[in-house]
This record gives structure tokens, sequence and C-alpha cells, in this order.
């Protein structure tokens, strides 16, 4: 049985899935509705994403607006990342804080997201394979991000030699500017 372990921030939650292995590799589960509903997660899952990036790639902070926002369960299938997630709900006991989790394709561990937060990964390793599930689909127009080194959330990203960021992702608001939004 998978271990479900709450997060500081509420609705956060870090997922250790019960891995079998032998002499021919592993087998694990890494989603059933049943356990998943079980543990707190009843959530209908829409869409599968499949991402590959090299060293020093920076993805995020992303999140998707209302009415289009996102619960996500993630992993990480090859190599190593950094899992930063943001609570961005203004009305929040733990609205700016943020979590990291280092997964890996050795811990195997997955993270379960709900809408309202801001959520991105560095990239540890010379390659990453990075999956998620979304309930709700992907909408361009209802795209968001936070800024990744806002000050004020203080996110302490490793240093990486040759960081690489997408221009959007340079340029997300701050915290600050969020909650002004009244997106959450």
């Amino acid at each position: 049985m998978p271990n479900f372990i709450k997060s500081k921030i509420d609705g956060l939650i870090i997922i250790e899935p019960s891995v079998f292995t032998d002499e021919r590799g592993f087998f694990m589960e890494t989603y059933s509705k049943k356990v998943f509903t079980e543990n707190g997660i009843d959530i209908e899952f829409v869409q599968d994403n499949h991402s590959r990036s090299t060293k020093g790639v920076l993805r995020g902070l992303h999140f998707q607006k209302p009415p289009f926002a996102q619960d996500k369960l993630i992993r990480c299938t090859r190599g190593e990342v950094l899992d930063v997630v943001v609570d961005i709900r203004k009305d929040s006991p733990t609205f700016g804080q943020h979590e990291l989790v280092l997964i890996t394709e050795e811990n195997k561990k997955m993270v379960f997201i709900p809408k309202g937060f801001a959520h991105g990964f560095l990239v540890l390793s010379d390659v990453a394979e990075f999956q998620y599930k979304c309930s709700d689909f992907y909408n361009k127009e209802s795209e968001g991000g936070l800024l990744w080194n806002d000050p004020e959330v203080n996110i302490d990203w490793p240093q990486v030699e040759n960081l690489i960021l997408s221009e959007k992702d340079k340029l997300w608001p701050t915290l600050s500017e969020i909650k002004n939004l009244n997106i959450f």
C-alpha cells in the first residue's frame, strides 16, 4: 500500500508508492482511483503529460487559472528533479509558502498538487523525464505563472551552472502581484 504523506501545506500530498523488485526489475502501481480516493484524493484525471528536459532546465512556476485550474499528480520517470510547489490561494493560512521535494527515478515519489498552487521543477540530472496527470485540459488563455526567483517566496534553488528558462518563465508576476489579481 502506498504511503500518503500530508505536507505542511494543506492539500499537498507526497506519495511513496509500494515498489516490488526482484531480479527482473520492478513493478509499481502508479495510480488506483480506489486507493487514491480512500486517501482523500477523489479526482478525475483527464489528461496525461510527459516532458523531457536536460540538466539545468527550470520549468515553472506554472498554473492554470479558473475555470481551467488543474489538480496534478506528478512523478519523475527518468533522472532527478527538484520539484517546487507554492501555495497561491489568497485566503490560505499557508499563502506564499512552498514545499521542495526531490523526486527521482530511484525514489519514485509522486506529489499530488491541488488547484491553487504554482508548480515547477529544476532538472538536476543530465536528462529527466517528467510525467503528470491533470484534472482539466490545458487552456492557453488560462496559463499563469509565478516568478521563479521572487524574493518574497524565497525558494532555495540549488546553484546550477547553466540555468535554462523559457522567456515567459523569466517574466511571470510576483506573489504580491498574483494576490492582487484574486485568481484563487
